[in-house]
């Protein structure tokens, strides 16, 4: 593709895009034969870009002048912009709690809300890796209460499942509002088996139920729960110190921020806090960039597993948009892919972009509920990168 057609690409996307929108259980330890965490992962130290220019200081009056808009109209979240190991640029505007007049700070956890299907569909491709789970093998090999024979666990990453969404069928056998852990929707799942939508594997379509019963299925493979996995194999190997996996039961630690409604009104809780996999993650926008730079070093997965994760696995409708495992992506006619994922949960509103090519990230997290944190990326994008030959972008929140 030559520069002039990318450039079209670059202005279509942007131009389409402005118009857009712990467990339960007590299961601590490994089983046996499970290897022990690692003993030095090797922790991801931020470094930061030389701001002394004179080309980089008006880049930083660009993105500060397109934060203080931002800012006046009602956005709320951090943001950070990372290229080739180093931060370029990070930005707190609001507050983690308004009501006691705390700012948002590098300190405070966000609810990731889909992102952290990134960190789900990873954990299961670390144990295909190191093969204790084999990703093309019926999930009741694994979960043997799982009643759809047909389903395997690669379909589950890539969402080809045909599972309904457990918002859909949950309300008809649970009809408490305290909040439900996996474990007890997969009894529930077993027990009343909810019709599948399709056919397995026959097309794609994104489905939370799949993260659900992915977390359930590395909880008893490794006989840990899924926070502790998260936590002994990710989270402290890599140095991402507010980084944590979220139980009602426990409540919420002091770093962590309020999610608000457009008014700065609290969101509350619901029942469906309680289950994670599919969403659930707390994270900053630094423990972020040590996640995505984790994978440029392969801290946690090798290059070979890498490629599994990012290669597409839906093709019934044409364009560059789609799914890997465990990853939105896009994927252009010159092999250029742009690897992310969104989220939206109760009001947090997150993106996390991934240009692989060129080792550029782009994360915006919000705790206010605002779609048009979707539509930031693009323009991030274009203040500071838009010499380069990269482009598209979706607007999409999961």
């Amino acid at each position: 593709m030559n520069i002039l057609k990318r450039t079209y690409y670059i202005a279509l996307f942007l131009s389409v895009f402005l118009f857009a929108c712990q467990s339960s259980n007590d299961r601590v330890t490994a089983k046996p034969n499970f290897p022990a965490p690692p003993v030095d992962m090797g922790a991801i130290k931020l470094t930061y870009t030389d701001t002394n220019s004179a080309e980089w200081k008006l880049i930083a009056h660009r993105l500060d002048s397109f934060y203080a808009i931002q800012a006046r109209a009602g956005f709320n979240g951090s943001v950070l912009i990372g290229y080739k190991g180093k931060v370029l640029y990070e930005k707190y505007v609001g507050y983690s709690n308004r009501s006691m007049g705390v700012p948002l700070s590098p300190d405070n956890a966000v609810q990731l809300a889909s992102v952290s299907k990134t960190f789900t569909g990873a954990a299961v491709l670390y144990l295909h890796q190191n093969k204790y789970i084999d990703i093309d093998k019926p999930v009741n090999e694994y979960l043997k209460s799982f009643p759809y024979p047909d389903i395997t666990v690669r379909m589950l990453l890539c969402h080809r499942s045909g599972l309904s969404n457990y918002w859909n069928w949950l309300p008809k056998y649970y009809k408490s509002s305290a909040p439900i852990y996996n474990d007890q929707v997969m009894e529930l799942m077993a027990k009343h088996k909810p019709a599948v939508e399709f056919r397995a594997n026959s097309r794609f379509k994104y489905c939370n139920s799949n993260y659900l019963v992915l977390a359930s299925l590395i909880e008893e493979v490794t006989e840990m729960s899924f926070s502790d996995f998260l936590s002994n194999y990710i989270f402290k190997p890599l140095g991402m110190t507010h980084s944590f996996v979220f139980d009602p039961s426990k409540g919420l630690p002091a770093n962590a921020t309020v999610s608000y409604q457009g008014g700065y009104t609290p969101f509350p809780n619901d029942y469906r806090d309680g289950v994670y996999g599919d969403k659930g993650i707390y994270s900053t926008v630094e423990d972020m960039y040590r996640w995505d730079q984790s994978f440029y070093q392969n801290k946690f997965l090798s290059n070979e597993t890498l490629e599994l994760a990012y290669g597409p696995c839906s093709f019934e409708r044409p364009g560059v948009k789609n799914y890997g495992l465990g990853w939105r992506m896009m994927c252009y006619p010159d092999g250029y892919k742009i690897i992310y994922h969104n989220g939206w949960w109760h009001g947090n509103n997150t993106c996390f972009y991934r240009f692989i090519k060129d080792n550029f990230t782009i994360i915006v997290l919000g705790n206010k509920l605002s779609n048009g944190i979707y539509r930031q990326p693009p323009v991030l994008y274009s203040i500071v990168k838009s010499t380069d030959t990269v482009s598209g972008f979706d607007d999409g929140a999961e």
